[in-house]
């Protein structure tokens, strides 16, 4: 058996260093956040692995949305599967509004009159949504010629201004498939629907992108699963997991739900196995902590040893 040793932190120290230290003592949250590094540095590092990255819950508000970018831009991520939600903040961002400080215990009454909106402490100005409303007025046509939901996906990120730091956009530029099947549950949803109902078309075939990230994940030599949260990007994952030939061998989960209530965004990565959508013997670790708390670490541990 190995010693815990007892973390020591030392002034001027890097992440990498404290995540060391959180590894040398290996065990409880300390120890999975020091596994979580090592796990996805493995599944990056397998040139034959294909990297699946789901991300649900507020992210982009809650500040993750240059760590994600990182990830793309550096071809860390294969496929990107994530919510409408965030990708409409993410678009706002673009659009030039911002996301600010607030507080948790605010009169919310009082934000609706000032017309702010609130995800727990981060606040968004209603406003954003006028601006979004004018962009999908004005670039309607072109998003009518997509035919599934990741050609949408790509076209939106085209049309996002050129320098904005953006998660479509990045994608676009990447070319890395961009998933979001609930995108009608979302702002972005909203926008199309609201062009709908003054008499335009659009065919936007719902389940299309079902065949491709399916065949993505059947023609993968082996896999690796990132989901920061659970929800439905990482339900839209780990099913391609099921239907393909070989399950994940690589895996990586950091959520705060909890598994007993029987949910997919709760349920822990070994349970995956029992579906054929892990793989027995596959390096996996469940992080149970706030995704803006973990991420930072994991991913500034990571940046160092891939540089």
């Amino acid at each position: 058996m190995k010693i815990v040793n007892p973390v020591r932190v030392r002034k001027g120290m890097k992440v990498a260093d404290l995540v060391s230290e959180m590894a040398a003592s290996g065990v409880m949250g300390a120890g999975k956040i020091a596994k979580a590094v090592d796990i996805m540095e493995a599944m990056i590092r397998d040139k034959g692995c294909k990297v699946f990255l789901g991300m649900a819950g507020a992210m982009v508000p809650g500040g993750m949305k240059e760590i994600v970018i990182d990830m793309l831009r550096h071809h860390y991520v294969d496929v990107f599967v994530t919510t409408g939600a965030n990708l409409t903040h993410d678009m706002v961002e673009a659009l030039g509004h911002s996301h600010y400080q607030g507080d948790a215990h605010a009169d919310d009454e009082a934000l609706n009159k000032k017309g702010i909106v609130r995800m727990y402490d981060s606040y968004m100005p209603n406003k954003a949504y006028e601006d979004l409303e004018d962009f999908f007025e004005k670039h309607f046509p072109e998003l009518q010629r997509a035919s599934d939901v990741r050609e949408f996906l790509w076209k939106l990120g085209s049309l996002v201004p050129k320098g904005k730091d953006s998660l479509l956009r990045t994608c676009y530029e990447e070319k890395i498939p961009i998933f979001c099947p609930a995108i009608s549950d979302s702002g972005i949803g909203l926008m199309i629907w609201g062009q709908l109902a003054k008499g335009k078309k659009i065919d936007v075939g719902m389940f299309n992108d079902l065949k491709e990230i399916l065949d993505i994940a059947w023609t993968a030599k082996q896999a690796g699963v990132i989901y920061l949260g659970g929800g439905v990007p990482k339900n839209y994952i780990q099913q391609s997991m099921q239907f393909s030939p070989k399950a994940s061998i690589y895996g990586v989960q950091i959520t705060m739900d909890r598994p007993e209530p029987g949910g997919s965004s709760g349920a822990l990565l070994k349970e995956g196995i029992s579906w054929g959508k892990m793989h027995p013997n596959a390096h996996f670790v469940d992080v149970v902590s706030d995704v803006t708390i973990a991420l930072p670490l994991i991913y500034g541990a990571l940046k160092d040893r891939l540089k």
